[in-house]
């Protein structure tokens, strides 16, 4: 069966063992597929980017096709329905990135509870004594003395609650399925969660009810000067609201591995506004690398190398998310 390539060739080498496999390889590149460029491969499986679509156009014109694969967790840019209705299996790589992007989540919350860009702004521009004198003036929070919301509780959010729970913070989470009944976490309804916790962390999948959760509206029931945390993705926040809830002080501070849209261009005017002396200090971004690490490269391609090996050999995959 051969296997057309969305990813990075270089990653792919390095990290996996495909050829003892007996694959055929087709390296197709990380930019947006070509459909028609697909469809020639005649391929049997497609292992893509999280971030590439695969829609209806390729699906329904490769007859041999038999698994979709991300490489990471995100799906939403494959037409699920139409693979479905043909029976090509998609599946995802479940929980490969939690603890990675836990700890990318726990980079942000520090970075902006410490005042870290602001702070070494300060020391680079021989202020050092300056901002120490400002710290003693106000005080930096502790993490301990903490309330943080987990909105949503997937591998990656349970990695997370793990991470801060030595520090002593007051861990809470709402999740569309109800309480789970998990010691020291508390589970609250989700406006309650908004409104009590002075952080809050996105944790869940992007869907048409999920698509810009974070918005006007939803901005108002959170807790004055809380930080909002999103390593998850972009498009759960309408970030012209986070932009004026920042402005405004509704928000204290922002933490984000991931924009939307995105990537953002050096002239777009909300980048230019996130950029600005008003905001830039309590705002801590990241290039979406959370979940971009050696160890999770490992994991995730011989996940995906199983499972397209067993689809091969007539077996069920793992992780199947269009419900065949």
């Amino acid at each position: 069966m051969k296997t057309a390539l969305l990813v990075n060739s270089e990653n792919f080498e390095k990290y996996a063992n495909w050829s003892s496999a007996g694959f055929e390889l087709i390296h197709i590149g990380t930019q947006e597929p070509d459909p028609e460029k697909i469809i020639a491969t005649g391929a049997g499986a497609l292992l893509v980017d999280p971030m590439l679509k695969v829609g209806a156009e390729i699906i329904l014109n490769m007859p041999e096709l038999r698994i979709i694969h991300s490489f990471g967790v995100a799906y939403n840019g494959i037409d699920l329905e139409a693979a479905r209705d043909v029976g090509v299996y998609v599946c995802n790589n479940a929980g490969v990135n939690a603890y990675p992007v836990a700890e990318q989540a726990l980079l942000l919350i520090l970075s902006l509870l410490k005042k870290y860009r602001w702070g070494e702004d300060m020391v680079y521009a021989g202020r050092q004594m300056e901002a120490k004198s400002a710290c003693f003036e106000n005080g930096l929070p502790e993490l301990g003395g903490l309330s943080v919301g987990l909105v949503g509780l997937g591998a990656i959010s349970k990695a997370l609650a793990s991470m801060l729970t030595p520090f002593g913070c007051k861990l809470s989470y709402f999740t569309r399925s109800g309480d789970h009944g998990l010691t020291g976490l508390a589970y609250i309804p989700l406006d309650e969660l908004y409104s009590s916790c002075d952080i809050i962390s996105l944790g869940v999948p992007v869907t048409p009810e999920t698509t810009n959760m974070i918005n006007s509206e939803t901005l108002k029931l959170f807790k004055r000067g809380a930080i909002l945390i999103n390593t998850a993705r972009g498009d759960l926040m309408d970030l012209e609201a986070v932009i004026g809830a920042l402005k405004s002080g509704q928000l204290g501070g922002l933490g984000a591995d991931t924009l939307a849209p995105g990537p953002l261009s050096p002239d777009d005017p909300l980048l230019r506004e996130l950029a600005s002396n008003e905001l830039q200090r309590r705002v801590a971004l990241s290039p979406h690398i959370g979940g971009i690490t050696a160890g999770c490269f490992i994991r995730a391609y011989e996940r995906s190398r199983q499972n397209i090996e067993a689809v091969a050999n007539g077996q069920r995959p793992n992780c199947i998310v269009n419900g065949l």
